[in-house]
């Protein structure tokens, strides 16, 4: 069973990371609605992957036989002022995450909870793989705020699907 604290934080990140699902959703009704289908289609994969992190934390506790609470979310920002908006905030929620995943391992460490601390271990390279495609992203925002055809190209040619992680932790209910 997981140290007490741990598993009172990981409950909290659930939380966190179902907000980020809800955020990126927003974020990819956002470019739907310009008719943006790649940055779209790139959103709502997110959406996917932040809300299947949820799941795998919840799957972890189930595993450990630890207590589940699954958090409410408060609702996400759906209004930008422009295209380079919500690639800005999808940036600045995976430094945050990336801050509280650390925070999650360092409590693991803490609590000296070995099997905690290596559940993490994907999650830390998971957070630097965020980061990176955000910031990359961030920059051709930026970059080509005035051509939308050039983003949509590079997001179409660099934000290819790629094939499942064999690494990553089993997910509830899949």
């Amino acid at each position: 069973m997981p140290a007490a604290r741990f598993a009172e934080q990981l409950n909290a990140q659930i939380g966190n990371e179902l907000a980020a699902h809800n955020q990126y959703l927003a974020c990819a009704v956002y470019y739907d609605a310009l008719t943006m289908p790649q940055m779209a289609a790139f959103f709502y994969g997110q959406a996917v992957e932040e809300r299947d992190h949820a799941m795998m934390m919840v799957k972890y506790l189930l595993d450990t036989d630890a207590a589940v609470t699954i958090p409410g979310v408060g609702a996400p920002i759906s209004t930008f002022d422009d295209i380079v908006a919500p690639v800005a905030l999808a940036l600045a929620q995976e430094k945050k995450v990336t801050e509280q995943i650390n925070a999650l391992l360092r409590t693991a460490r803490e609590e000296s909870d070995f099997a905690s601390e290596q559940f993490m271990q994907w999650f830390i390279k998971e957070q630097v793989e965020e980061v990176a495609t955000m910031s990359d992203l961030l920059t051709v925002v930026t970059r080509s705020r005035d051509d939308v055809n050039d983003i949509e190209e590079y997001v179409a040619r660099e934000q290819r699907s790629e094939a499942a992680d064999p690494t990553a932790p089993p997910v509830a209910g899949a």
